[in-house]
């Protein structure tokens, strides 16, 4: 059976049409996985790229969207990437770069206490495999005819509220904050130079959301407390589909002025100092 999320298809449909448009999605998991399951649903012929096998599988059996499994930080995934898309599809229409990787676990931490391996885990995971994957989508984009609105391509990349808004106590990992600044810097001037080929380009930038990634802040009680303060508005970690139906609003047809953004999505993190 395939999974249909309720009120997928009037969301998309609604408030950013991807409605027969190919996407290449990053991630099988949190917002990656939400965002395939919205984007199948709305009509978009998806093609799911992960560095993990199973829930890839997983994820492309419950939609019908195509899978690529494999490093994503190798140096020639993200042109393998593209080419698979091409194969099945003949185009690409949208990037949502959502894979990323909180390092605490592989020596990320404030600057002092990071060594040069945690460093470069953080940046090949945050900022090196989104490079790669955008340069090969703009090249892609960049020969294909424009559509009927003058677009040729769309991309989103998922930032960090905490490149804007850091916190000194429990989320204290410089080097994924340094990574996600970058990224943001980037995608801006991708935007500036691109607008005039018809490719649009932006980021939205999550607060603490319910990802593989924020099971921590679900599992302690005193990180849980901490959470559900500075984010009010959802009294705790972000729904990973709130996100993904952003992403997908900014790669849709109806949304084809907006460029050079950086959309937080952060339930009040900015404003909620604790």
């Amino acid at each position: 059976m395939r999974c249909r999320p309720r009120n997928a298809r009037w969301y998309i449909n609604r408030s950013g049409n991807v409605n027969g448009r190919v996407l290449i999605v990053t991630g099988s998991s949190g917002i990656g996985a939400a965002a395939v399951r919205l984007a199948a649903s709305g009509g978009a012929r998806v093609l799911v790229a992960s560095s993990d096998e199973l829930s890839g599988m997983e994820l492309t059996a419950d939609t019908g969207a195509e899978c690529w499994t494999g490093d994503l930080r190798a140096p020639g995934a993200a042109d393998s990437i593209v080419s698979h898309c091409l194969a099945r599809f003949g185009r690409v229409d949208a990037l949502f770069h959502v894979t990323g990787l909180s390092g605490r676990r592989h020596g990320d931490g404030p600057l002092h206490e990071i060594d040069d391996e945690g460093w470069e885990n953080a940046l090949a995971w945050n900022l090196g495999i989104a490079f790669r994957l955008c340069r090969a989508a703009v090249n892609r984009m960049m020969a294909q005819t424009p559509d009927s609105g003058g677009t040729r391509g769309a991309i989103v990349a998922v930032g960090s509220v905490l490149a804007e808004s850091p916190d000194t106590k429990h989320f204290a990992t410089h080097g994924y904050a340094a990574a996600k600044g970058a990224l943001a810097a980037m995608c801006r001037s991708m935007a500036a130079y691109y607008a005039p080929h018809g490719i649009r380009v932006n980021v939205i930038a999550p607060g603490v959301a319910g990802t593989p990634a924020g099971q921590r802040a679900q599992s302690d009680p005193e990180l849980q407390e901490f959470v559900r303060r500075r984010q009010p508005l959802t009294a705790g970690v972000i729904p990973v589909e709130e996100i993904a139906r952003a992403g997908l609003f900014l790669l849709g047809s109806e949304t084809r002025a907006i460029t050079g953004e950086v959309v937080t999505i952060d339930a009040g993190w900015r404003f909620s100092g604790v």
